[in-house]
């Protein structure tokens, strides 16, 4: 007989996989622990040079896309093909095998076995016993043997292939990983209210990434706590593709919005000293919106109306209240007082006017684009499938082996499981019962 090939037995070794999963699992603590990507002064500040140093030289400040990190998963997928080719071929022999030709020397020196003799011929009582089994839910098959009768019944025979289906998850997950790395991006951009992007920049490298489409922020809400700290923000964003609206959305923290692939989420806001006002004559129904800064004032264009922010209140970052400046056609100006971001009908000089202003904001977004996310979920649902069939789910099998001796009928019933023995001897032996009645 050949000696095993000893690469092959080293990739197909079961210690070789738990031994790779320990030091994965060690080594995604630094990952955790330590902020991934981050700029280079960023880690000189946070841990000092010598420490940012040993950062660079094993990559820890980007270890899921080290080579080292990667060697350790190209190891453990091989390790996970080679492990399944060498033991799946036994393993579906045991699901294919003829059971129905087990030696009745093996069944009888079985752990899990009952006798009893039987008051009816061999005939009548293969017959019963097959329709006992049926009716409880254990569908039979029979051989006629020199000896006697043989009858045989399993349930989950594929459960076998539990750990199998488990090993083709994780490389499906990893498949989902390298098409996000290849294919996919994040990025982040600061959108002022009121503007419009086509573009975002990638963390660390700052380099452009063009979306292919545009993205909006028509607004962004900013609720705050009495002394000032910020409780809750929300910005209502626009997709347009050929200055046509195509989808919005008012997306907070864990709520993000998709369009093609792509995924903006809430991430962080930044204050400016500017407002945002918007005028309507209530009479005309014509509209003036402009974005100008603190005591500037704004001509509004074919229009005798002008406006400015003179004066505000404010809380922390957060203004509270703005005073806005306004004249028309009329000699006399008039100064109104207004929440942030409030609606308010003002009268000035014979002119009913509809009025908001608010101070004006940026959303901070952070962007991804993922392909392989659905590839990596396909994993995760066909992983959660494995380890259900793999924990819970065993293969089960019973013979009844009829005969006829000294003039009597003799019945032996034996049992097997591949796992969960000790539920499965409950099982069997309920079983026993069932069919002995």
């Amino acid at each position: 007989m050949s000696q095993p090939n000893p690469i092959w037995s080293f990739f197909a070794s079961v210690k070789l996989a738990l031994v790779n999963l320990l030091i994965l699992a060690v080594t995604s603590i630094f990952g955790t622990v330590i902020q991934q990507k981050e700029t280079t002064q960023y880690y000189i500040e946070k841990f000092g040079q010598s420490t940012a140093n040993l950062f660079q030289i094993f990559s820890l400040d980007d270890m899921y896309n080290s080579w080292w990190f990667l060697s350790l998963l190209s190891l453990l997928s091989a390790n996970l093909i080679i492990c399944s080719i060498d033991r799946f071929p036994g393993v579906w022999a045991q699901i294919k095998a003829d059971n129905l030709a087990t030696p009745i020397k093996r069944l009888q020196q079985m752990r899990l076995r009952h006798e009893w003799v039987s008051q009816a011929n061999t005939s009548e009582t293969e017959t019963k016993l097959a329709a006992a089994l049926n009716t409880n839910g254990w569908k039979s098959e029979r051989r006629d043997m020199e000896s006697g009768h043989l009858l045989f019944s399993q349930k989950a025979p594929m459960s076998r292939v539990g750990v199998y289906i488990v090993h083709v998850s994780i490389l499906i997950i990893f498949v989902g990983a390298i098409v996000g790395e290849m294919f996919g991006y994040k990025g982040s951009v600061m959108l002022p209210e009121t503007q419009t992007t086509s573009q975002i920049y990638t963390f660390r490298t700052n380099e452009t990434i063009q979306l292919g489409f545009d993205v909006r922020c028509d607004l962004f809400e900013l609720e705050s706590y009495d002394n000032g700290m910020p409780k809750a923000y929300r910005s209502k964003l626009t997709v347009l593709e050929n200055n046509r609206v195509v989808k919005q959305k008012d997306i907070v923290v864990n709520d993000p919005l998709t369009y093609k692939g792509v995924t903006f989420y809430q991430s962080s806001y930044q204050p400016y000293q500017q407002f945002v006002v918007k005028i309507s004559d209530m009479t005309s129904g014509r509209a003036v919106q402009a974005t100008l800064p603190f005591q500037k004032q704004y001509a509004a264009p074919n229009s005798p109306l002008r406006f400015g922010v003179i004066n505000a209140k404010a809380a922390g970052q957060s203004v509270k209240e703005i005073k806005l400046w306004l004249k028309d056609q009329s000699e006399t100006p008039g100064n109104y007082w207004l929440k942030n971001g409030e609606q308010k009908i003002i009268e000035h000089e014979g002119t009913s006017y509809m009025v908001s202003a608010k101070q004006m904001y940026a959303t901070g977004l952070q962007v991804a684009r993922d392909p392989g996310v659905w590839t990596v979920y396909v994993g995760f649902t066909l992983m959660i499938c494995g380890l259900f069939v793999a924990f819970f789910m065993s293969h089960r099998r019973v013979w009844i082996y009829i005969r006829e001796e000294d003039g009597q009928t003799k019945v032996l019933m034996s049992g097997s499981a591949n796992k969960n023995r000790g539920a499965f001897e409950k099982t069997f032996n309920a079983l026993v019962d069932l069919v002995r009645k």
